[in-house]
């Protein structure tokens, strides 16, 4: 991880918050977000929805104003008049201006703090201890959902304010177009309904399409965070061509829906225009005719004329506000299914002591790749689990971390079953170090005393450094401890991030450890020293290490040959190697 504090904001969100939804069976949809987004920034919104309300109905003012300085202005040849109505119409001008001004800081604040709302929450989900909203997503497709998706829910506020301030600028226009001609303003008032109508039904294609353009778009980013991450492998394999005959295929794919939803989006803003530029000729032809009839006067016919221009504003506004909500209804719906995604384990929400003994005892436990493993391990025993499946590797930490809860059987540590704690409790006591742990930006002693508790005894992590041989990396860099990593520690060789890594194992001090393969590109000399480091910094605590390595196992106090998912033999590493082929060929293959 990196420094302490980042790893107390991430604390934070596993633990959750209150005002979270989702993931425990309380279902969330799309409709909910939005309104969500909508009601919690209700004061930002309203305030900017009032004052663009105002902008527009100065607008309107501005036409009105014009017509009555020809009619009571101009003709009358009045120079006062003249100038009180121009005063009139620069106040008018300075307060729709401010209005405006206010208006869009106060939406645009509204949708930043939505926004970030929603990444706060999608984190907290993400991280929460009972898992699940990883399921069937890349990580790029969670960033993505967490960045893009999250963005437009959050603009639906500036969606909102826009398309109240266009209905009060219609509103407006309408009632002004009474007061010059009542056929004209009930053709207005009339009119806009349907108007609105159409506007949403075209908006339907628009919605569709632009959730799968973002679906195909987090899967495009999630696969090249994925070939990035292992562009080294790749290349070590020689699989360059089929990577990017994979991207290839995917970065097609998100164009094709991009492209479809480019067109949608064409179609309803084609549409709209069609839509709203009929509805103004008719205004302007009917306020035209009812001039030329002698029913309206000159200055009239200007003011019905301008607001007959003026209702393209609003009108254009709320097409492109139906457009915003159709893309955030769309967005909303993807932040919804991450929210609402199914826990990955259900149940338990039991504690443990303060004090943890560390008895990790597995009876007849099947759960994937494992078939019936029982396994007992005693406080303050260090042990090995050696299997030559990776699966049947995974299987087991899966169940030990409580990331997964076995099909049969039972999992218990101090006679207490996982599956009737918390998650985040077990992983209080009980610290699963995967063997491809990643290290974070920050300092080498940053990443090993991210997890360090509080109460901690002061030589904590010079001794877990001195155990995993990261002292000896800390002396060679041009900084020492101090010296910043990149990003996932790439500026270290691989042995040297996995020695890294099993320090800041080490250092948690946790009851119960459980190690996977934590030395696999570590040289043998450097591999029995970190072998008599584990053994000397775990005294007194339960470790397991899911290893091959002959080095490691020397140091067990006992020895767990699994195979087919089931254990087959146990012992010393030395009597397991001269009484046991299966286990001498895995171990010295």
């Amino acid at each position: 991880m990196g420094d302490a504090p980042r790893t107390r904001r991430l604390l934070h969100l596993l633990r959750g918050s209150p005002r979270m939804t989702g993931g425990a069976g309380v279902p969330v949809e799309g409709r909910d977000v939005l309104r969500r987004a909508i009601t919690g920034q209700w004061r930002h919104t309203a305030g900017g929805s009032v004052l663009a309300a105002g902008h527009q109905a100065c607008e309107a003012l501005v036409p009105v104003m014009v017509g009555l300085v020809i009619d009571r202005a101009i003709a009358t040849g009045d120079a006062g008049e003249v100038a009180r109505w121009i005063a009139a119409l620069a106040v008018v001008f300075a307060v729709l201006s401010l209005s405006y001004r206010f208006s869009f800081r106060l939406a645009e604040r509204a949708s930043e703090l939505a926004a970030h709302d929603l990444r706060t929450e999608l984190a907290g989900r993400v991280l929460r201890a009972r898992g699940g909203a990883e399921t069937g997503r890349l990580p790029g497709e969670l960033v993505a959902v967490a960045t893009q998706d999250a963005k437009r829910v959050g603009a639906v506020n500036v969606a909102v304010a826009s398309a109240i301030s266009a209905l009060a600028g219609l509103l407006a226009g309408g009632v002004a177009l009474l007061r010059v001609s009542v056929p004209l303003g009930l053709l207005v008032l009339l009119g806009t309904p349907p108007l609105l109508l159409l506007a949403h039904l075209l908006g339907r294609p628009l919605e569709r399409r632009s959730g799968d353009e973002q679906e195909r778009a987090a899967h495009a980013s999630g696969v090249a965070a994925d070939l990035i991450a292992g562009l080294r492998v790749l290349k070590g394999i020689g699989a360059e061509a089929a990577a990017v005959g994979r991207y290839r295929r995917t970065s097609r794919d998100s164009l094709a829906a991009t492209l479809r939803a480019a067109r949608a989006q064409a179609w309803h803003d084609g549409g709209m225009l069609i839509l709203t530029g009929v509805f103004i000729a008719v205004v302007a032809l009917v306020g035209g005719r009812l001039a030329a009839q002698g029913e309206i006067s000159v200055g009239q016919l200007v003011a019905a004329v301008g607001l007959a221009q003026f209702l393209l504003s609003p009108l254009s506004i709320l097409s492109w506000a139906n457009g915003e909500l159709a893309q955030g209804r769309a967005s909303a719906a993807r932040v919804a299914s991450v929210l609402a995604a199914p826990p990955a384990v259900t149940g338990g929400d039991g504690t443990l002591p303060q004090d943890v003994r560390g008895r990790i005892r597995l009876r007849e436990v099947t759960h994937d790749a494992l078939r019936g493993l029982s396994l007992d391990v005693a406080p303050g025993e260090l042990v090995g689990v050696v299997t030559a499946d990776p699966a049947v590797a995974a299987s087991l930490l899966r169940v030990l971390n409580r990331t997964a809860d076995p099909s049969s059987g039972v999992v218990e540590l101090d006679g207490v079953p996982l599956s009737g704690l918390d998650p985040a409790e077990v992983r209080r006591a009980v610290v699963v170090a995967e063997h491809d742990a990643d290290l974070f930006e920050g300092t080498l002693l940053g990443n090993v005393t991210a997890a360090v508790p509080p109460d901690a005894a002061p030589d904590t992590v010079e001794a877990a450094m001195a155990a995993a041989a990261a002292d000896e990396i800390a002396r060679v860099l041009p900084h020492g401890a101090a010296t910043a990593l990149t990003e996932r520690g790439r500026s270290l060789s691989g042995g040297q991030r996995q020695r890294v890594a099993l320090a800041r194992a080490l250092a948690t001090g946790a009851p119960v450890l459980v190690l996977h393969d934590p030395t696999t590109a570590v040289d043998a000399v450097t591999e029995a020293r970190i072998a008599d480091g584990i053994r000397k910094v775990r005294s007194g605590r339960t470790t397991i290490m899911v290893v091959t390595s002959p080095a490691l196992l020397a140091a067990a106090d006992r020895v767990v040959f699994v195979d087919g998912g089931a254990s087959t033999a146990e012992g010393t590493h030395a009597e397991l190697v001269h009484g046991d082929e299966a286990y001498r060929t895995t171990v010295l293959a």
